[in-house]
């Protein structure tokens, strides 16, 4: 991995410490001591900071061991300019909070980090490429993201950084997405079995998120595409056929079939996501060119992923 010497120091504020946020959270407390007077903070409701739930209270014992200090305020309950007053204590806010919050919160969060006169933000846009999937997708909520970013783009106070992932490892072998459908080992493909899907999972997201934050010279107003993997669905079916030492079937779903699914029952979010992964744009991008690549940064493949969460 290239070494990069010269970091500056930051004060960062982490949205959330979800799979996600936690693997950022814990990425960035190490990758900070390449940046001595550094500091990790993650944003939690007071609720959840004085948790006794004994895993959730395990996992932020870790961070506070990490000396991750904890901020507590409300993302969803909280207004707009509360949240600001919070985010202008910090060089750095990191959006990991996902949309479970509904899909005004992206839009309330930018707000708010933009009036706080943060020097930098990145959004929750850990995903697919909605600039190249377009307005009006079978996925209402990509035109929220699409929202976001013509919000930064219009003003030059706060730097942006999104961070471009594909689809989290786990998602796509997932019973509920029903593109592996292992009662029946078949692979569903999306669209076509030449349609790619970029694949990486949230610890490595996490990892290359903080080298990505404290990286110099720094990412600024630009799109930075990681990629753990990008996969055919064809190839999908061989690497399970390998890890797993039996035949899959190839099915195809296409998109005229998908969106036939999704009109019978639209308000369906998985439906909605494979009609968008069928059409084959915006979610999946070559490995090479990507941040890990030009790192020379080592990250978990599909095939290594099925090793390890496959097989018994």
């Amino acid at each position: 991995m290239t070494e990069v010497t010269r970091r500056s120091p930051q004060s960062i504020l982490v949205l959330g410490a979800g799979e996600l946020g936690f693997a950022v959270l814990r990425h960035l407390a190490r990758v900070a001591t390449r940046a001595p007077g550094s500091t990790i903070s993650v944003l939690l409701r007071d609720s959840t900071i004085n948790t006794q739930v004994p895993n959730k209270k395990a996992e932020l014992d870790e961070l506070r061991a990490h000396g991750i200090e904890m901020v507590a305020a409300d993302l969803v309950n909280d207004s707009i300019d509360q949240l600001a007053e919070v985010f202008a204590r910090f060089d750095t806010v990191i959006g990991c909070a996902g949309m479970v919050a509904g899909r005004e919160t992206p839009m309330k969060l930018a707000t708010a980090a933009l009036k706080s006169g943060v020097k930098r933000y990145f959004p929750w846009q850990f995903g697919v490429d909605f600039e190249v999937i377009g307005r009006g997708s079978p996925q209402d909520l990509f035109d929220a993201q699409l929202d976001v970013r013509e919000l930064l783009r219009a003003q030059d106070e706060t730097e942006w950084v999104i961070i471009s992932t594909g689809m989290f490892t786990s998602f796509l072998f997932e019973p509920v997405f029903d593109v592996v459908d292992f009662e029946n080992d078949t692979v569903n493909a999306l669209g076509t079995l030449e349609n790619s899907v970029t694949l990486t999972t949230p610890e490595d997201i996490g990892m290359l998120t903080a080298e990505i934050v404290f990286f110099e010279p720094s990412f600024r107003n630009q799109i930075v595409y990681l990629s753990g993997d990008t996969v055919t669905y064809a190839e999908v079916a061989s690497v399970l056929e390998r890890v797993l030492g039996r035949p899959f079937a190839r099915n195809v779903w296409t998109v005229p079939y998908l969106l036939h699914e999704l009109e019978k029952d639209p308000t369906h979010h998985i439906k909605k996501y494979r009609a968008v992964f069928a059409q084959g744009k915006g979610v999946a991008w070559p490995k090479a060119g990507t941040f890990n690549e030009q790192q020379s940064i080592p990250v978990t493949t599909a095939e290594a992923w099925a090793r390890a969460h496959l097989t018994s």
